[in-house]
């Protein structure tokens, strides 16, 4: 499922220990190309691009992605809330990455169910998640912060997160 897929078509789930990543009022469209580049690096399936978050048919994603665009599957969504139930119901597993009282470091995700997919969501650098969607949420993941700052950019953020997931189903695999 490529470009121009609407809110209305499914997308399958599919595979066991399948990986995506949803992109909630994402701004940036050098960030979501970077993140789409990392996600197939990484081995992720597909893009949920959600919101005003800018899909690959704007030049400054497909530049920044390198092509990645053609290998990650992607849809378009506008009512995030009403697609993560659907994924839910389709037996994905939803991991989003927030500071939250109720979130667990990411070093902690070891413990996580990984057999299911996976659906890792990302929110607004500048209000963060959707609260509705941290209430949907099987796990709300944090990146613990040394510096000043509290949170990494988001295409970053995303990075540490994925290879950590990756990581997770390595160990997951050889036990």
């Amino acid at each position: 499922m490529r470009a121009g897929k609407s809110e209305k078509e499914e997308v399958k789930s599919g595979n066991e220990g399948a990986r995506a990543v949803l992109l909630d009022n994402i701004r940036s469209a050098w960030n979501v190309g970077s993140i789409l580049r990392t996600a197939d690096g990484f081995g992720f399936g597909h893009a949920y691009l959600c919101g005003i978050t800018p899909t690959p048919e704007v030049d400054a994603v497909r530049k920044t992605a390198l092509g990645a665009e053609e290998y990650v599957t992607w849809s378009q969504h506008k009512d995030t809330v009403k697609l993560v139930t659907g994924l839910k119901l389709e037996g994905w597993k939803i991991a989003v990455l927030e500071e939250d009282q109720r979130a667990i470091s990411i070093s902690q995700f070891t413990d996580l169910q990984i057999s299911n997919p996976v659906v890792l969501v990302l929110g607004s650098e500048v209000t963060g998640a959707d609260p509705e969607l941290l209430d949907l949420a099987d796990h709300i993941l944090y990146i613990p912060m040394r510096g000043q700052k509290r949170s990494f950019n988001v295409a970053n953020a995303f990075s540490i997160a994925a290879y950590g997931m990756t990581r997770t189903k390595a160990k997951a695999k050889a036990s």
